[in-house]
């Protein structure tokens, strides 16, 4: 999925050099994550960027699904729970990469100090292994290296609810305010240029056209076309005008 590959190439370009006590930070927040499995009853994911592991800890919640049995657990070499993803919703899929990816891109515009206050909370919907599928609430913390500002743990929880709700929020566990991440403003990701471009590429034009249009070279043009691509991890123009639409970058 080209959101989730961008999503995976941001978190991995950090440099983790300066996390010295990554292995107590990862302890402690193992021990954090199996908490919430057995008090939430949770399906609790701590994905440890540094390392591309992730510790999954199942509670009620993971045998109602019928993932695995209450108070299993299991280590995995991704910070991809490929095994949990199979069971959302096709569309909550994208949808819960796509605001992983804008939470990502607010974090960046805040300071580092203030990164850890905010949390994102979604709606899923997940299904058993018979195919029916229940309300899910999902919350992402990122866990915020004091030495470097790096992100270097993830941890989802993922919890039964009898209600649906259409809202996905960035929330700030400090004050409680909250953003509606499917209106927030992550335009910094392709600069004004590639914004044009794109723009006129979703309207049919070629690079001839648009070359002419904003009065630059094709070979400019071609070159826009390459970064935007390269930006969004994707193999075509149509597929770019797609996610940037997701992302609200248009």
């Amino acid at each position: 999925m080209d959101i989730k590959n961008t999503l995976n190439d941001e978190l991995l370009a950090q440099d983790f050099a300066g996390d010295e006590y990554s292995h107590l930070y990862l302890a402690r927040y193992k021990q954090m994550a199996s908490t919430y499995a057995e008090i939430e009853n949770s399906i609790a994911v701590l994905s440890d960027i540094g390392s591309s592991q992730s510790y999954i800890y199942y509670g009620g919640v993971g045998e109602v699904l019928g993932l695995a049995l209450q108070g299993d657990s299991l280590v995995i070499d991704s910070i991809w729970e490929e095994n949990i993803f199979c069971r959302i919703h096709p569309d909550d899929l994208l949808k819960k990469h796509t605001h992983e990816l804008q939470f990502l891109h607010f974090l960046k515009n805040i300071s580092a100090k203030e990164r850890g206050n905010y949390y994102l909370a979604e709606w899923l919907r997940m299904c058993d292994e018979n195919g029916v599928y229940y309300s899910v609430l999902h919350r992402m913390f990122y866990v915020i290296s004091p030495n470097s500002g790096n992100i270097r743990l993830a941890l989802c929880l993922y919890n039964l609810t009898g209600e649906f709700s259409a809202e996905n929020m960035i929330v700030n566990s400090v004050n409680g305010c909250r953003t509606d991440i499917d209106t927030h403003d992550c335009s910094d990701l392709l600069s004004l240029r590639e914004k044009e471009v794109l723009t006129l590429i979703g309207k049919g034009k070629s690079s001839k056209e648009i070359a002419c249009d904003l009065s630059i070279s094709i070979h400019t043009i071609n070159r826009h076309r390459q970064n935007i691509l390269q930006k969004l991890h994707v193999n075509n123009s149509a597929q770019a005008f797609s996610i940037a639409h997701e992302l609200h970058l248009l």
